[in-house]
């Protein structure tokens, strides 16, 4: 852990913790008579949804169109972030002029159950202690993320999204949507995902993990108990993640072996390198806004997604008689979820007779493409939601 010293101003820290149970967003509230029962077999009561909507649900309620985030996302997609101060995370792709305008479309991005902006998790109070969750907060899946999801959109009387769309850990839930809810999603746009984990990301997963566990400030997940926060553990998690976001095209145009303000090395372990430095802060700079315990449980829940798996090992299944309208795109640069995982979900669904278009875009940015610049992918999505959105009716709105 050399060099990733930053640590959290006690005002951002203090921010964070306020965030996972009073958001500055809305919040949807499920009291006891409203449990969410989870695969792990538990009824989780009370909870709350955090949750972020742009533009307006029109009269038929046809227009609405859910984003599930990825997984250091949140609900913070096109509006500036309570915590750090940054651009919504996705205002690539939603806003004015963009493929989901609000203007036409009824957005909803909801924080996942398990994470820690707002949604009930483990960094949230445990009403039955009056101490944060910690490990205490049972063990989460997609499957669970997404039936929570259904209960906010019941809330918001919707009975039939018109779009889920999503990139990798939301892509998942994209696909657990249509899987689940078939009656319910018009089309899906699914992207730089798999309908499984691969042994290779399960590992990273482990390694993430791993690094944070071993922080002497972890405390078995109790930190909060001691006023401090595992930030380096956490920090070198997300440097380790972030390689995999990347690929080595990117990396190699972008630092190269090119040093950092100085000509010489410093036959140290200073950062040297370009590379190394901008590693060191995307790790410093993540452990502003999110919590430790919550990375771990949103790994292991994409490490346990297994489509498949739910329909005796045949994916087909899983999507039998689905109306849903799929797009599914990939990036040619992304190793984390290559297009051959892309391909075979695509022949699942022509398995299934779905109606399913599929895009492998041309470039070297990596899995992280999908949050980025990248015209290719903003023309797809918009000439998808466009031409579902005639199919719809929606008076030939589209963004």
């Amino acid at each position: 852990m050399v060099g990733v010293t930053s640590v959290p101003s006690p005002a951002i820290a203090e921010e964070r913790s306020h965030e996972a149970d009073h958001p500055s967003s809305q919040v949807a509230y499920f009291g006891a008579e409203q449990p969410l029962s989870l695969d792990c077999g538990i009824d989780l009561s009370p909870f709350q949804i955090a949750y972020q909507t742009y533009g307006e649900l029109n009269a038929e309620r046809s227009n609405a169109v859910l984003i599930c985030h990825a997984l250091t996302g949140d609900q913070h997609v096109a509006n500036v972030h309570p915590v750090t101060g940054k651009p919504g995370w996705w205002e690539t792709l939603v806003g004015p002029g963009r493929p989901l305008d609000p203007s036409h479309y009824f957005i909803i991005c909801a924080n996942v159950i398990g994470g820690c902006m707002g949604s009930t998790g483990p960094a949230s109070l445990n009403p039955a202690t009056g101490k944060v969750w910690g490990l205490d907060f049972p063990i989460i899946t997609i499957p669970d993320m997404v039936r929570a999801q259904a209960m906010l959109i019941d809330r918001l009387g919707i009975d039939t999204l018109f779009a889920v769309v999503g990139g990798s850990m939301g892509g998942m839930q994209v696909l657990q949507w249509t899987a689940a809810y078939p009656g319910r999603v018009f089309s899906a746009l699914a992207i730089a995902c798999s309908t499984r984990h691969s042994a290779q990301n399960i590992a990273f997963h482990e390694l993430g993990r791993q690094a944070v566990m071993a922080d002497p400030d972890w405390h078995n997940g109790r930190y909060t108990d001691h006023g401090i926060h595992p930030h380096r553990g956490l920090a070198v998690a997300r440097m380790a993640a972030h390689i995999t976001y990347l690929s080595d095209a990117a990396l190699h145009r972008k630092f190269g072996r090119r040093m950092q303000d100085r000509e010489l090395p410093t036959f140290s372990f200073d950062a040297d390198f370009q590379v190394e430095s901008y590693l060191r802060y995307q790790g410093s700079s993540f452990v502003e806004r999110f919590d430790a315990n919550s990375y771990l449980y949103l790994t292991r829940a994409m490490d346990y997604f297994d489509i498949a798996g739910d329909h005796g090992g045949v994916l087909a299944k899983a999507f039998a008689g689905v109306k849903t309208r799929f797009c599914v795109v990939s990036f040619t640069s992304d190793w984390l979820f290559p297009t051959s995982e892309s391909r075979a979900l695509v022949h699942a669904l022509n398995a299934s007779s779905a109606r399913v278009s599929f895009a492998e875009i041309e470039t070297d940015r990596g899995h992280d493409a999908f949050l980025l610049d990248v015209p290719e992918f903003f023309d797809i999505s918009r000439a998808f939601l466009q031409s579902a959105g005639k199919a719809r009716g929606l008076n030939g709105k589209g963004g």
